[in-house]
């Protein structure tokens, strides 16, 4: 099965792939990323230009990272089910509950499928939100940008989280381990960069996370 293999994926869970308004800043900033993710050197593409806003930066990159990680768990929609995945897990010791503050204000326990179809729809309407990620040149980000960010990355690495621990023989099988790999390399390196997960969210896969970074 083909990394895009769409016949037997659930469409909800696929979307089509988000891109950066044409002719805006983000435009130019997603010129830079694939130049230098061309490099090969992920801790080198994951700073910021000399002379670059950090909030376009971080918008571009947020932009990206969705992207990826939605193609990704699209490979897996059909074995991520709710009968296999009853439960949104990352391991025996992690359980997410998922709540977005507006319609659901209490966790609830809800399938991993379900979990991230959650997820994707609500990062789908933070990136749609001109208020939040403004697509005109010139329009300032919120006071609370980074805030919402740092939301979008804690969630989508819990998408990982699922992937590594309870689907990676499944990865393994479809031969897109060393992407998998890649993918979440670039996605430390960059949260790290920024600070932009709290190191106990990453406690499921730790000892990964470790040998990224070389601490």
């Amino acid at each position: 099965m083909s990394l895009f293999g769409l016949g037997s994926r659930n469409q909800k869970t696929f979307r089509p792939k988000k891109n950066a308004p044409s002719g805006s800043k983000g435009a130019q900033l997603q010129k830079h990323i694939d130049a230098t993710l061309g490099s090969g050197n992920l801790r080198e593409a994951v700073r910021l230009p000399p002379g670059e806003d950090l909030n376009e930066w971080l918008a571009v990159n947020t932009v990206d990272f969705f992207n990826q990680v939605n193609i990704l768990y699209g490979t897996l929609t059909e074995f991520c089910t709710a009968s296999n995945c009853p439960t949104m897990t990352a391991g025996p010791k992690y359980e997410y509950r998922w709540a977005d503050g507006v319609t659901i204000k209490k966790p609830i326990e809800v399938s991993a499928p379900k979990y991230v179809e959650y997820l994707m729809d609500w990062i789908e309407s933070q990136l749609d939100n001109e208020m939040i990620f403004p697509q005109k040149l010139g329009v300032p980000f919120p006071q609370n940008f980074r805030d919402v960010v740092k939301t979008i990355f804690k969630r989508l690495f819990r998408v990982y989280a699922h992937i590594y621990h309870e689907h990676f023989q499944k990865i393994v099988s479809l031969k897109e381990e060393a992407h998998l790999n890649t993918c979440f390399k670039h996605f430390v390196l960059f949260t790290w960069e920024f600070r932009l997960i709290d190191k106990g969210e990453l406690a499921p896969l730790q000892e990964l996370v470790e040998s990224i970074l070389q601490l």
